[in-house]
């Protein structure tokens, strides 16, 4: 199994398994639901690394040592902890992963903005990468060619990632993907945050030579792959995240095409020491010199 199938795989039956939570819990005690899909999915994930993928190593948002206290309903078992820092900044593989990006928009009837994240760093590039939209029965993912999207709801029960990207025979096939072109040259739709939009965007939709409508969309997975899906032409974040809100995302956004950088234009490097990568930019290649030298106007005048 490739490396790309397997996190598709990961990925998408995290998924099905946070569907399941939300059956068997209901949305009365968010709480209760948050951590329980936080720390089912995190357990699944690692559980099946460790089998699969004994000699790599991984960091998971739900592995720190800070949520060591979390407990998930009808468990009384701390969270499996991450690798040892030193262990994984020495692992030529690393995964890192999201068992559940979007906490808040998971434990909201109705909403379908929350994701899982699986991706591969070997090194010096972001190796395999997928991420699922459980409540849209979608999975975004790197294939060896490019990147795909997979149906993967009750029309797509009998996918594996055995048969999908291995040569095997597929009941559903993947669609390849490709970052579209914006649909109105005049007016890009730009993902933010439902919680904390980048306050510099209002001085910003000033300072290009397009109207920006700004779109609130709950995960990061959600908003980069509403990028890449072709539902919004770009996502701007400088208010905080860490390595797992962006690896997987980031892997599929690439790998289809898209521009995706810090904001200043800089690369985006994971497996730090330091998890913390506040700042992200997805959009079409062709609209990213615009928004970066807009970005760095605005950044010159601001206070220091």
């Amino acid at each position: 199994m490739t490396d790309h199938a397997l996190a598709a795989e990961l990925a998408t039956e995290a998924g099905r398994l946070l569907l399941a939570v939300r059956d068997e819990l209901g949305f009365a005690d968010a709480r209760t639901l948050k951590d329980t899909g936080d720390l089912r999915a995190h357990e699944y994930l690692m559980a099946e690394l460790a089998r699969r993928c004994p000699d790599d190593a991984v960091l998971s948002e739900e592995g720190r040592a800070s949520v060591a206290g979390k407990r998930s309903a009808g468990s009384s078992a701390a969270p499996t902890a991450n690798t040892a820092l030193a262990d994984r900044l020495a692992a030529p593989r690393v995964w890192i992963v999201d068992p559940l990006d979007g906490t808040r928009e998971f434990s909201e009837e109705g909403r379908l903005d929350w994701a899982v994240h699986v991706a591969l760093w070997t090194g010096d590039r972001l190796a395999a990468g997928a991420v699922a939209l459980p409540g849209r029965g979608v999975t975004l993912h790197t294939t060896p060619t490019g990147a795909a999207v997979l149906p993967t709801g009750p029309a797509a029960s009998g996918w594996t990632a055995e048969t999908a990207g291995t040569g095997g025979s597929a009941p559903v096939e993947a669609e390849e993907l490709a970052v579209p072109e914006p649909a109105d040259p005049g007016r890009l739709r730009i993902a933010v945050s439902r919680s904390r939009p980048p306050a510099f965007l209002a001085e910003l939709a000033e300072r290009v030579p397009v109207e920006l409508d700004l779109v609130p969309i709950g995960s990061a997975g959600a908003k980069i792959s509403a990028v890449l899906l072709g539902e919004v032409d770009g996502y701007v974040h400088a208010g905080g995240q860490y390595e797992w809100d962006s690896a997987a995302p980031a892997a599929v956004a690439l790998a289809a095409g898209a521009h995706a950088s810090r904001v200043d234009g800089s690369p985006l490097v994971y497996n730090r020491a330091d998890p913390r990568l506040p700042d992200i930019l997805v959009c079409h290649p062709g609209w990213a010199s615009t928004l970066l030298t807009g970005i760095r106007e605005l950044s010159d005048t601001m206070p220091r």
